[in-house]
């Protein structure tokens, strides 16, 4: 098993970053890698997607936990690797701002494998967490 958590701040309310996560229409706005999400279902427990990137590979996941207001997980098996991917998606007040958190988990495999996986997937939360605060803050 390998995990990792990288968070940061934004002025935005719960609420609203919890309104862009929702709206997976607007991903490839603060997430430079994704051309689009594909999902036909809610976004719900239990929802399927395609993660699509720009260079048009794709990545299948579902949504496992939503709390609106709060955060949503989602879960993606990597077969070739061996391993399973959580991502948990958090914001919570804290004081006059928010703490965004982005803590991944992967699990399958020995860990050096769980850890190049983890550390490939998680190398740019920093910046995706950085893009959806300004989005939401409107900067």
């Amino acid at each position: 098993m390998w995990s990792v958590e990288i968070a940061g701040e934004s002025t935005a309310s719960p609420d609203a970053l919890y309104a862009r996560w929702a709206d997976v229409g607007t991903w490839s706005e603060w997430n430079d890698d994704v051309a689009r999400i594909e999902m036909t279902d809610a976004f719900a427990p239990g929802a399927r997607a395609q993660m699509v990137f720009g260079d048009g590979s794709s990545l299948p996941f579902e949504i496992t936990w939503v709390e609106p207001g709060r955060g949503y997980e989602d879960l993606t098996e990597i077969p070739d690797a061996g391993v399973a991917v959580r991502v948990r998606h958090t914001a919570e007040p804290d004081g006059d701002r928010t703490r965004i958190t982005y803590r991944c988990e992967v699990t399958g495999a020995d860990d050096d494998t769980c850890a190049a996986v983890g550390a490939g997937v998680s190398e740019d939360f920093g910046a995706v967490i950085d893009g959806l605060a300004r989005i939401v803050e409107g900067r």
